[in-house]
C-alpha cells in the first residue's frame, strides 16, 4: 500500500474513489458538503431519502456524481456525531477500507482523518488511519492454493492534508503508522503460520533476516551457549522436543551510547502441547500462537527501525517448543534458573514463565533503563479481561503509567493488575525456592508474581497478551497487538509522539 498526504478542494481531486463522512443526525462533514454543492445536492436528495442514514458502519457507494472528479463517491457513516470519539473514528476507517476493497478502485483519497477526534489531534488521526487500513488490508495467504487476484486490488491511499499544521508533519505520521502496521502484519503472519513451519530455529533465521534488512544487530545463542549460561529453566522447556532451542537477541542502537536501552523480552513457545501436563485436544490447533509474544517484538523492532527512532532497544526473544517425550520435564522436577533460584515444577502446561526468568535474568547485563515482557502467559488473564484488554503489571508505577497511556493513545489497551507481596505466599515450595504455579486463585497475578522474582534490579513491566494476540471463531487469526501500544511507548520516549 502506497500513502500519502493530498491538498485541494475534494470534488476537485481526480481519484478511483473520494471518501467522505455522514453522521446519524444527517450532518456532513466539511467533504461531504463540498460534494454535495458540486453535485447541486445530490447528497443531500441521497440523505434525504433514506438511502444514507449515517449510522456507524455503513456506506454507499456513488458513481460519477456531477460536478465531482472522483469516479466513486463513498459515503460512510460516522454514527451519533456527540458519541464520535476514538473508537467510532477507528470503526469509521475500518468500514471504509471494507468498502473500498470491494470496489475494484485501485486508488483512493478518504478526508476521514479530518474528522479525528480534536483532542488527539492531526498526527494521531493520519496515525491511526494508516494503521487501519493495513490491518484490514492484511490478509494471510501463504499456504492457499487459490490465491485472490489482487490486480484490481487497492494499492494507493492519500487522505486529505490537515487543516492546521504543516505537510512534512502528517507524512511523519502517515509513515509512522504505516510502519506500525507493517510491524502488525509480520507479527500477524508468524503467529499464522503452521507450527511446523514456524519452529524456534524459523524464528531465529527471520530475526537475522529482519536484521539484514534493516541494520539490527542480531545474534542467535544455541543449546550449548544456554547451558554454559545457566539457563536450567528454560532448556528444560525443550527437553521433550526434537526442536532445538533458540535465544535470540536484536540490538537497535539509534540513541545516545550512553542511553540505557529499553529491553523488550518476547514468549517464543512455537508450539504449547502442554508438555506432561497436556493440554486437552479441542483448540490444541492453536497453541501455535503462543509465540505472540515473540512476534510481537519482531513487529515493533521492524517498526522501530521503519521509524528511525533516535532510541536505544534490545530485544530479547527465548524460544522453544514445549512437548512431551521421554526426556520432558516431568511434573516434581526441579529445575536452576540462570539466577540461581530454584524451580519446583508443579505443571509443565505453566512453561513461558520458566523461559521468560532466565530471558529476564539476562536482560541485567545490559543495564537497562526499564524491561517489558510480553507473553501469552495464563489463560486466567482471559478469564479477568477477557478479549479486549491486556493484562499490564509492573513493579514500577511510572513505567506501569507509561505503557497504560500509550495503550490508550494506540486504542491498544492495557488494565493493570497488583503484584502485590502478598500473593508471592502462593509460589511457595516444600521443595525448592518457588513453585512455577500458584493455584487457581489469581492466576495472571501470581504468573506475574514468579517473574518479578527475576526482575528486582530494574525498572519492569509484564504484558498478558492471552486474550488479545489471538481470535478464534471464524476471524480465527493472530492480531499483531501489541505492536501498537509497544510502538506508541517507543515513540514517547524517543520524543516524537
Amino acid at each position: 500500500m502506497e500513502f500519502s498526504i493530498k491538498s485541494g478542494s475534494p470534488e476537485k481531486l481526480r481519484t478511483g474513489a473520494l471518501v467522505v463522512g455522514v453522521f446519524e443526525s444527517r450532518k456532513m462533514t466539511a467533504a461531504a458538503a463540498a460534494v454535495d454543492a458540486a453535485s447541486k445536492g445530490r447528497v443531500s436528495e441521497i440523505i434525504d431519502s433514506g438511502d444514507m442514514d449515517g449510522k456507524a458502519g455503513s456506506s454507499l457507494l456513488l458513481h460519477k456524481l456531477p460536478g465531482v472528479n472522483a469516479e466513486r463517491v463513498l459515503l460512510v457513516g460516522l454514527g451519533k456525531e456527540k458519541e464520535f470519539g476514538i473508537r467510532e473514528y477507528r470503526d469509521a476507517l475500518g468500514a471504509s477500507i471494507r468498502a473500498l476493497r470491494d470496489t475494484g478502485a485501485t486508488d483512493a483519497v478518504s478526508t476521514l482523518a479530518d474528522t479525528a477526534p480534536r483532542k488527539q489531534g492531526s498526527a494521531w488521526g493520519l496515525r491511526q488511519a494508516a494503521i487501519v487500513t493495513l490491518d484490514v488490508l492484511y490478509r494471510y495467504d501463504t499456504h492457499a492454493r487459490n490465491k485472490k487476484d489482487d490486480s484490481r486490488a487497492l494499492t494507493r491511499l492519500a487522505f486529505s492534508a490537515p487543516k492546521k499544521g504543516s505537510t512534512g508533519a502528517a507524512e511523519t505520521a502517515l509513515a509512522q503508522g504505516a510502519a506500525i502496521g507493517h510491524g502488525m502484519a509480520l507479527t500477524k503472519t508468524l503467529g499464522n503460520l503452521p507450527p511446523n513451519v514456524c519452529t524456534p530455529t524459523y524464528l531465529s533465521e527471520q530475526a537475522l533476516d529482519l536484521g539484514r534488512k534493516t541494520g539490527i544487530a542480531v545474534t542467535v545463542l544455541e543449546r550449548a551457549d544456554m547451558q554454559k549460561l545457566g539457563m536450567g529453566s528454560l532448556l528444560s522447556v525443550s527437553n521433550g522436543s526434537r526442536q532445538p532451542p533458540k535465544f535470540i537477541v536484536l540490538e537497535y542502537r539509534a540513541g545516545k551510547k550512553a542511553d540505557a536501552p529499553v529491553v523488550l523480552v518476547g514468549k517464543g513457545v512455537t508450539f504449547d502441547s502442554g508438555g506432561i501436563s497436556l493440554k486437552p485436544g479441542e483448540g490444541m490447533d492453536e497453541m501455535k500462537y503462543d509465540m505472540c509474544g515473540a512476534a510481537s517484538v519482531l513487529g515493533t523492532m521492524q517498526a522501530l527501525a521503519a521509524m528511525k527512532l533516535p532510541i536505544n532497544v534490545v530485544g530479547l526473544i527465548p524460544t522453544v517448543e514445549n512437548m512431551p517425550g521421554g526426556a520432558a520435564t516431568r511434573p516434581g522436577d526441579v529445575v536452576k534458573s540462570m539466577s540461581g533460584q530454584t524451580i519446583e515444577i508443579l505443571n509443565t502446561d505453566a512453561e513461558g514463565r520458566l523461559i521468560l526468568c532466565d530471558a529476564l535474568t539476562y536482560a541485567e547485563r545490559f543495564e537497562p533503563a526499564c524491561v517489558v515482557d510480553i507473553a501469552t502467559l495464563t489463560g486466567a488473564c482471559i478469564i479477568a479481561l477477557g478479549h479486549v484488554t491486556s493484562g499490564l503489571m509492573a513493579n514500577d508505577d511510572a513505567l506501569a503509567d507509561a505503557l497504560f497511556a500509550a495503550g490508550q493513545t494506540s486504542h491498544d489497551r492495557a488494565w493493570r493488575l497488583p503484584v502485590w507481596e502478598d500473593y508471592q505466599e502462593q509460589l511457595k515450595s516444600n521443595f525448592a525456592d518457588m513453585g512455577n504455579i500458584g493455584g487457581r486463585p489469581a492466576g495472571s497475578i501470581t504468573a506475574a508474581c514468579f517473574l518479578a522474582r527475576f526482575t528486582k534490579k530494574y525498572a519492569w513491566a509484564h504484558l498478558d497478551i492471552a486474550g488479545t494476540a489471538w481470535k478464534s471463531g471464524k476471524d480465527k487469526g493472530a492480531t499483531g497487538r501489541p505492536v501498537p501500544l509497544l510502538a506508541h511507548f517507543l515513540l514517547d520516549r524517543a520524543g516524537k509522539l
